[in-house]
Order: structure tokens, then C-alpha cells, then sequence
């Protein structure tokens, strides 16, 4: 009963807040600073997204494989590879320290 409790409270959070975004005055998005945030802010939490995932284990932080992969993309996007290659190097780069053993 708790978890149905919880998606319950879960979806009526989310759709509270999709009608506050829609009850927003057009005023208040045009001001820069929103619209800078509003730019900014999809960026910063994947970035946190990417870190948590690439680098937490529960509550450890952890350098695996999974940072290896992370590199490799990395290095990738900096010599401008095209993005499908970009996951492959990522997936081929930890895989392959996963088989060596990290």
C-alpha cells in the first residue's frame, strides 16, 4: 500500500507542477535571467546525472570501468567524432577494461 501511496503523491507532485509552469506569467519568462537558467539548467543536471552515474556506488565514489568509458567519450566529443561514434567509443573503452579486469 505505500508504494501506491507514493506513485499516487508522485503524480499529482508532477502535475502540481506542470500547471505551475503553465500559470506562470509570460512576463516573468522573458526576463534574462530566467531565460539563462532556463538555458543552463538542463545542461547542469545531466552533468550531475553523468557524474552520479559514472562515479557513485551507493554511498562510495568509485573509479571502475565506468570512468574509463566516461574518458573515452570525452576525448571523443573533443575531436569533434560524430555522437554514435561517441557511445561506441564509450561502450568498446569499458568493455574492454571490464575484461582486463577492472
Amino acid at each position: 500500500m505505500n508504494i501506491w501511496l507514493a506513485i499516487g503523491l508522485t503524480v499529482v507532485g508532477c502535475y502540481a507542477v506542470k500547471l505551475a509552469g503553465l500559470l506562470v506569467p509570460a512576463g516573468v519568462l522573458e526576463r534574462p535571467l530566467v531565460r539563462r537558467l532556463a538555458a543552463l539548467l538542463p545542461v547542469a543536471l545531466l552533468a550531475a546525472l553523468t557524474a552520479q552515474q559514472a562515479f557513485a556506488d551507493g554511498r562510495a565514489l568509485v573509479l571502475d570501468a565506468r570512468a574509463a568509458g566516461l574518458a573515452a567519450a570525452a576525448v571523443a566529443l573533443l575531436l569533434r567524432v560524430p555522437f554514435l561514434l561517441v557511445v561506441a567509443a564509450a561502450v568498446l573503452v569499458t568493455a574492454g577494461v571490464r575484461a582486463l579486469g577492472g
